[in-house]
């Protein structure tokens, strides 16, 4: 080891002494015989730290950039879970929907994905006060009511100027609307609940607990004036149908009753009773304590046909009570049919006819509005519905 040692420090000292041979000192030059020379332009050292300091700043930004972005578009794929109900006693586990199912082992599974909703569902309220309607082309006193979930009677106790007559109302007209079916009453001095509920056939709780009343339940009373809503109220009606008298063809045929006339001897008796019209659809109000008869629906020229066989008692145009042009028939059985509002009739007093008989043309004549053809049913001069007599 020593001998390596000093072949090494040997070799070095030669090398030493090799290169001091080598360098020579600089001759001195006189100064007059030194080459012309010019300044040499000065070099701007580019500071390496400044471009390294921008360099690892733009690359932090970037990747803080791209690490929001990536953040972000992994939130927006996740699913919310909503809130879901516990399961009953007994009822055993409920399985989520919406989110994952987690067993007992703590383990995942699959899951349905809930649609976001973003209409908040609001349960329709019961009103408490009265609205307007404005009557328009095409209504009718019973789709009126349906609409508005009520009977066509409320509607007429609550508005005066119709006069108990469905067929009163016309485009245009505002009828005032009860939240509920009854009858408004103007409380007047010495009335009591009872006395009002017995008058209107109601329940005097009734008309305390209503809401629109804003009666105080712990001392209900009423001031004198003012106005308050009977829930389930009622009154009798006026009868239209008793204007136009029933004609029957004789006294002792058992039509008609007492208003029945004797203008028509014997002739063909029914045995049955068919539809008036080529359409079984009502058009505007069906048969109602306000409405004896059905509205059918027909348009203009429209046949009516006999509704069974028997005499024509009645053939008549005009206003007729708001019929306008009306045909009576009295089928010998104690039953008399009408047809009203035509718009033409052809057949004549005292003309038998049979069942399905052609009398006329529907129309628009009367206290109507629209085309229609008004039938109706009476045994011994009052009205019955025509859907328990007519196939």
């Amino acid at each position: 080891m020593h001998k390596h040692l000093e072949k090494i420090r040997v070799f070095f000292s030669a090398l030493g002494a090799r290169l001091r041979k080598k360098t020579k000192a600089p001759a001195e030059t006189p100064a007059s015989n030194e080459p012309v020379t010019t300044p040499r332009k000065s070099k701007k050292k580019v500071d390496r730290f400044t471009v390294i300091s921008w360099g690892v700043t733009l690359l932090i930004v970037a990747a803080l950039l791209i690490s929001t972005w990536i953040y972000k578009d992994t939130r927006s794929s996740q699913v919310t879970l909503q809130p879901q109900p516990t399961a009953e006693s007994g009822s055993g586990t409920v399985p989520l929907i919406g989110g994952p199912h987690i067993s007992e082992d703590g383990g995942g599974g699959e899951f349905i994905i809930r649609d976001l909703q973003l209409k908040t569902l609001i349960p329709e309220r019961p009103r408490s006060k009265p609205i307007i309607y404005r009557v328009s082309r095409g209504d009718a006193m019973l789709s009126i009511a349906e609409n508005f979930k009520i009977d066509t009677e409320t509607i007429l106790f609550a508005n005066n100027d119709l006069d108990d007559n469905p067929h009163n109302i016309k485009p245009g007209t505002e009828l005032t609307i009860p939240p509920v079916d009854g009858i408004y009453y103007k409380w007047k001095d010495g009335d009591t609940f009872e006395s009002v509920a017995e008058k209107f056939d109601a329940n005097p709780e009734d008309i305390i607990d209503f809401i629109g009343n804003n009666i105080d339940l712990t001392n209900p009373q009423v001031l004198a004036g003012a106005l308050v809503m009977v829930p389930g109220g009622t009154r009798e009606l006026r009868n239209w149908a008793q204007d136009l008298q029933t004609a029957g063809r004789g006294a002792n045929t058992g039509t008609g009753g007492s208003n029945a006339t004797n203008i028509c001897g014997g002739g063909p008796v029914a045995s049955g009773f068919g539809w008036p019209a080529n359409s079984h659809n009502i058009s505007g109000n069906g048969y109602s304590p306000s409405h004896l008869g059905l509205d059918i629906q027909a348009n203009e020229g429209d046949p009516v046909y006999a509704a069974g066989a028997g005499i024509v008692t009645m053939a008549q145009g005009g206003w007729n009570y708001g019929y306008g042009n009306v045909v009576q028939i009295d089928h010998g059985n104690g039953y008399v049919t009408v047809y009203a509002h035509l718009s033409s009739y052809n057949v004549s007093v005292c003309m038998p006819v049979g069942q399905g008989t052609v009398i006329g043309a529907a129309g628009n004549t009367g206290n109507s509005f629209g085309a229609h053809l008004h039938f109706e049913v009476r045994i011994g001069g009052s009205n019955v519905n025509p859907y328990q007599i007519v196939q």
